[in-house]
């Protein structure tokens, strides 16, 4: 199987350690165990006495109860036994596209978003339909677009919702149109959920599984809940028919997922809203600081981000984005990715979730840049 290079990993596996500012790092400031174990109200010295005597075995073949109880109340009525654990939300989305999209079918995409949702399917032989995300649609699906690429034999549509790059958040009203669409044909949909979970006011951010009967979500513990280093993710789905595609196939590429990523995961997943309490401070925080800096630099515009931990800024300088950002980490040491990552040009994905320090200091660094060039 022949698949197209990953740009946006490529990217960061290339620069992510020679950044000074690292401003290309999509999840809220991570946490160490110890202060997980200290917003759980943990005993740490006991709690991790106790965790050396943890067998390591395969354990929960299927994920521990806790674990599941955990992740299905990030969903309206959602059981446990609706939840399947994968390695990450990438083990997610690779297990659901593989499993549900064969060479006769076609999907629909948006665009920007993960390279996976259109180079998996691409690499199986799919006809991959893109639905162009715009900024004066303000990064929103066009739902008269979206209608004309869908057929009879459409077998899927993925979103991404909290969106990476954009940080936009499809209302629950141009949610249920994609989903009218979708029911018209039959289609699953997949929404890349991984950024959701913290909205700015603390009120609930519908899923695709609370709104659909065939929606699959996708979420992790990478991004809002800071602990991108478990590794743990999960697809969650009402559809039986998926829920068992998904486990005949988790037999091949995932077994089970390991039993300590598991007890941890399970843990911040009991203590959601103290992590939650932190991280939106976090992310209102830096979205202002962003939001400022690029009132106050006339070189930049972008879309506001509402929701997630990234932001896709354009710039007015006649230079591909790549090449910006090779320059700007090599003479400033800022880290930004470039928009030719997500097929978008004359832009950077911004990740503001880390350090306020680092995000002011970062952002002055590339001011600084611009007027250089």
């Amino acid at each position: 199987m022949k698949i197209k290079t990953f740009k946006v990993e490529r990217w960061m596996n290339e620069y992510e350690d020679d950044a000074v500012y690292n401003l290309g790092e999509t999840c809220i400031d991570s946490m160490t165990i110890k202060e997980l174990l200290e917003l759980a109200g943990e005993d740490v010295e006991k709690y991790m006495v106790e965790l050396a005597d943890t067998r390591l075995s395969y354990s929960h073949i299927f994920g521990s109860p806790e674990f599941l109880q955990g992740v299905a109340g990030l969903y309206q009525d959602l059981k446990p036994e609706q939840v399947i654990p994968t390695h990450g939300a990438i083990g997610a989305n690779n297990q659901v596209i593989t499993t549900l999209i064969g060479a006769e079918d076609n999907m629909v995409s948006v665009m920007p978003t993960y390279q996976q949702h259109y180079s998996i399917p691409e690499s199986i032989g799919a006809d991959v339909r893109l639905l162009q995300l715009t900024l004066e649609d303000d990064f929103l699906p066009n739902l008269d677009v979206l209608r004309s690429l869908v057929d009879e034999n459409t077998k899927m549509i993925t979103i991404n919702n909290p969106n990476n790059p954009t940080g936009s958040w499809i209302p629950v009203d141009v949610m249920k149109e994609i989903i009218e669409i979708a029911k018209s044909v039959d289609a699953y949909v997949l929404c890349d959920e991984v950024y959701r979970g913290i909205s700015e006011d603390g009120s609930y951010m519908q899923s695709i599984v609370d709104l659909y009967d065939k929606g699959i979500s996708v979420g992790s513990m990478s991004k809002v809940f800071s602990m991108a280093g478990l590794r743990m993710g999960w697809i969650a789905t009402k559809c039986e028919e998926v829920l068992h595609q998904c486990h005949e196939r988790r037999d091949y590429d995932t077994i089970s997922c390991g039993v300590l990523d598991d007890k941890l995961a399970a843990l911040a997943l009991a203590h959601k809203e103290q992590i939650f309490a932190r991280n939106r401070k976090i992310l209102n925080t830096n979205r202002a600081i962003l939001d400022q800096w690029v009132q106050e630099t006339p070189e930049v515009r972008y879309l506001r981000p509402v929701a997630g931990t990234t932001a896709l800024v354009y710039y007015d300088k006649d230079i591909p984005s790549y090449d910006l950002c090779v320059r700007l980490i090599k003479e400033k040491g800022v880290l930004f990715t470039p928009g030719e990552c997500f097929e978008m040009e004359g832009a950077v994905r911004i990740g503001y979730a880390y350090d306020s320090k680092t995000l002011k200091e970062g952002l002055d660094k590339f001011t600084e840049f611009l007027r250089e060039l």
